[in-house]
């Protein structure tokens, strides 16, 4: 099993940044990818970035350019630093870890809000 561990969501004005953290505990060998997805009200969760144990990083096309994906492997942590957020940003975000054996874990999500 994998505990996952979401910090770092708030209020920001448009244009504003904000940076998501999320600590893995537990089954840390067991971890290929790490990501961030989000769900905006009304609408489905969606993949934002996920970057692979090896291999390149991934994001939607809609956050290209404007944030960006990290993982620090010695503190089991990955973060997703978002500049130039903007109100279609909104909605709560959730830390994704992908096994090896494609099992998929989350967390319990935190809200991100950008007023206009």
């Amino acid at each position: 099993q994998v505990q996952l561990v979401e910090s770092g969501g708030g209020l920001v004005q448009a244009g504003g940044s904000l940076r998501l953290s999320c600590a893995a505990s537990g089954s840390i060998f067991s971890i290929n990818v790490l990501g961030w997805y989000r769900q905006a009200p009304g609408k489905e969760r969606e993949l934002v970035a996920a970057i692979p144990h090896v291999g390149t990083t991934n994001y939607a096309d809609s956050v290209k350019g404007r944030f960006t994906i990290s993982r620090d492997s010695g503190k089991n942590t990955v973060y997703l630093q978002m500049n130039s957020l903007q109100p279609e940003d909104t909605g709560i975000y959730y830390c994704n870890a992908r096994s090896w054996g494609d099992k998929y874990y989350w967390g319990q999500g935190t809200q991100v809000t950008v007023s206009s």
